[in-house]
């Protein structure tokens, strides 16, 4: 079996009948939507740059958060940081990252950062599909980056699955 083909075509199916459709017409009121007090959110900060809303250690129960979260987290933490530091020149981390305050913008992020992922899955051949996936993932540095491929389609489908939730509460809710 070829696995780099049979996780491609998983993430591909999931991307472009389901998550992607789901966003379609995504507003800004709906990117920035806080459902219930005290969400988690991307906030411009007092020097005019966007950032996460975040605490260490994370509160128990975690914060829900807004679409913008969400968004900016798969395309940023799930999709881009990965690929720049697997299969670039690692200069995108979350420091450098600029996040988007905008629906539009967190598309067009959100989109470039798939495509720089799934070019770089592409780039893999079968035998680098079974190689440790390094330090960069920390404890599951020792693990074969196929079980990174399988995480990341996870976190994208997961996290898609709770933005579309999103989406229909919202409807619901103002239409």
């Amino acid at each position: 079996m070829a696995w780099r083909a049979e996780a491609l075509d998983q993430l591909d199916l999931y991307w472009e009948h389901h998550l992607m459709p789901r966003l379609a017409g995504l507003t800004d009121a709906e990117y920035h939507w806080e459902p219930v007090p005290d969400c988690w959110t991307v906030r411009a900060a007092p020097d005019g740059r966007a950032r996460f809303d975040w605490a260490e250690p994370v509160p128990e129960p975690p914060p829900v958060t807004t679409i913008a979260w969400r968004l900016a987290h798969v395309a940023f933490h799930v999709l881009g940081i990965r690929a720049s530091v697997h299969f670039g020149d690692g200069s995108l981390t979350n420091d450098s990252a600029v996040l988007p305050l905008t629906a539009e913008d967190g598309l067009l992020s959100l989109c470039e950062q798939y495509k720089m992922w799934r070019d770089g899955v592409v780039s893999l051949d079968e035998a680098e599909l079974w190689q440790p996936m390094g330090e960069a993932e920390g404890k599951w540095g020792n693990r074969p980056m196929a079980t990174l491929v399988l995480h990341v389609n996870r976190e994208v489908m997961h996290h898609g699955a709770e933005i579309a939730l999103l989406r229909d509460l919202y409807r619901a809710r103002f239409s």
